[in-house]
């Protein structure tokens, strides 16, 4: 069985770490893994979206409408951008943190109020965290990626130790008590 997990956000948030963090994490447990590329304006602040998909086999790196898993998202916005992918048991977490898209910056449009609100009112399970306040807490705001990838481990059957080697593979060693820090920060530890 394939599960699928969509990584969402604005260029510049650290999305292709994370991605790769967690693709690390699953090629280390035994399973067929497909990163997509980062998708969309990832040096201009425009919309990413990166997907992972995972099990026995697997043999295409792209997710469909109604078929993620979860839903990793750095920006409310784009959260509830790409809900329409989620499956029906799906989870979504969040970052709780707002980035203005350029119609708001223009005054061309308003940022929506309540999404967090609003996606549960439609049934879909969201997990939201303040996860900027957590990755200063850390050590940089920078981190903003490993605290999400922290959150996201509580959903999955993998131990903390897995996702410490990943980081140590991936990060540099300078870096690597801080993004330690927010990982555990994340998961809520």
């Amino acid at each position: 069985m394939v599960k699928n997990i969509m990584i969402v956000g604005v260029g510049g948030q650290g999305a292709l770490l994370a991605s790769k963090t967690l693709g690390q994490v699953l090629l280390d447990a035994g399973f067929d893994v497909k990163v997509s590329e980062v998708h969309g304006m990832s040096q201009r602040g425009g919309s990413v979206v990166t997907y992972v998909r995972y099990g026995d086999k697997v043999y295409s790196p792209i997710v469909d409408k109604g078929e993620a898993d979860f839903i990793v998202s750095f920006e409310l916005l784009e959260a509830a951008r790409y809900t329409e992918y989620l499956k029906a048991d799906g989870q979504i977490v969040v970052n709780t943190q707002k980035i203005d898209p350029m119609p708001v910056i223009t005054g061309a449009a308003e940022y929506p109020e309540d999404l967090v609100r609003t996606m549960t009112k439609a049934g879909i399970k969201v997990d939201a965290i303040d996860c900027l306040t957590l990755a200063e807490e850390a050590g940089t705001a920078k981190a903003v990626n490993i605290v999400l990838m922290g959150r996201l481990s509580r959903y999955m059957d993998f131990p903390v130790d897995a996702w410490m080697t990943a980081i140590e593979k991936l990060v540099k060693p300078q870096f690597l008590e801080v993004n330690k820090k927010a990982f555990m920060l994340g998961r809520g530890e």
